[in-house]
């Protein structure tokens, strides 16, 4: 993880970090292509402007992606969660939450209905 102009910029070894550390058993990765999109997702540019400007947008774009390409032999809603928590939080948020708010995002997540933008409001719930 690295400032860049647009915020704080994620890596692959960042992400196995906290593959590691946040989810029980550390699961092995499954498909790595989902953690490389992942990385390139939240770093996605149009001409030079960010397509996720605000690191809700980003950490919203992270915990879409990882929960609908998961990259771990299990655990992935948890996985994306904590990718998107903790990426909130290395953004300088004050992030407070419930397990159970973190559940119904991750429920909400994965039926499909919501957009990034639903996504990131959500988040913004969790933040003081």
């Amino acid at each position: 993880m690295s400032d860049s102009p647009n915020g704080l910029s994620i890596d692959l070894a960042w992400l196995l970090m906290l593959a590691e550390q946040k989810t029980p058993g550390d699961p092995q990765v499954t498909d790595w292509g989902a953690l490389i999109a992942a990385v390139a997702r939240h770093r996605a540019e149009i001409f030079g402007v960010p397509v996720y400007e605000t690191p809700y947008a980003r950490a919203a774009a992270l915990l879409q992606l990882l929960i609908h390409v998961p990259a771990l032999e299990r655990s992935n809603a948890l996985f994306a969660s904590a990718v998107a928590y903790a990426y909130l939080i290395a953004s300088g948020a004050k992030v407070v939450t419930t397990p159970e708010q973190v559940r119904d995002l991750a429920r909400l997540v994965k039926d499909g209905a919501a957009s990034v933008d639903d996504i990131a409001r959500e988040l913004r719930r969790w933040s003081l």
